[in-house]
């Protein structure tokens, strides 16, 4: 298991309305979302603690090893370094109750977003995950990846028009 946690940057804030892209990967990148219930369980509890926190999931994705967000604030309290320790604490206790196994590798990657044509950028990338990897054929098909905010067809919509 990586020991290490990816340094986050110096004196940047992680507060009020910003948008982040955060993957964070499963303990020895064990593929434990391939059980449905498994990650079923897991995107419920994330989309709900988000919603609590007062982020929009704008895309999301679980793949087997790993889990792919972006998330938009929508307060000035809004937190992201609290949001990844919540999100993690619920869905590993969760699944530690369930399984007596550790869900989640220490830390995470992110990366705050500067622009509004980013975001359609990253949410593609995002949701194009399973097709990459083989898992799904088309956007949309794979069960674990989609948004709080956008349906399916506002989503192809908005990145048709941003051709």
């Amino acid at each position: 298991m990586i020991t290490d946690r990816p340094r986050r940057l110096a004196g940047a804030s992680y507060a009020g309305l910003q948008r982040y892209s955060v993957t964070f990967c499963t303990a020895f990148r064990k593929p434990i979302f391939d059980d449905r219930a498994v990650s079923n369980e897991a995107a419920s509890q994330i989309l709900q603690t988000a919603r609590e926190s007062q982020f929009d999931l704008v895309a999301y994705c679980l793949m087997p090893d790993h889990v792919h967000l972006l998330v938009s604030a929508q307060s000035e309290a809004c937190d992201l370094l609290a949001l990844i320790k919540l999100l993690k604490q619920i869905t590993g206790y969760r699944y530690r109750q369930s399984s007596g196994k550790t869900l989640w590798q220490p830390g995470y990657h992110e990366r705050v977003l500067r622009d509004e044509e980013a975001t359609l950028t990253v949410a593609k990338y995002i949701l194009e995950n399973p097709v990459r990897a083989g898992l799904a054929k088309t956007l949309g098909e794979w069960p674990l990846a989609g948004s709080s905010v956008y349906t399916w067809p506002e989503l192809l919509t908005l990145w048709e028009h941003q051709r």
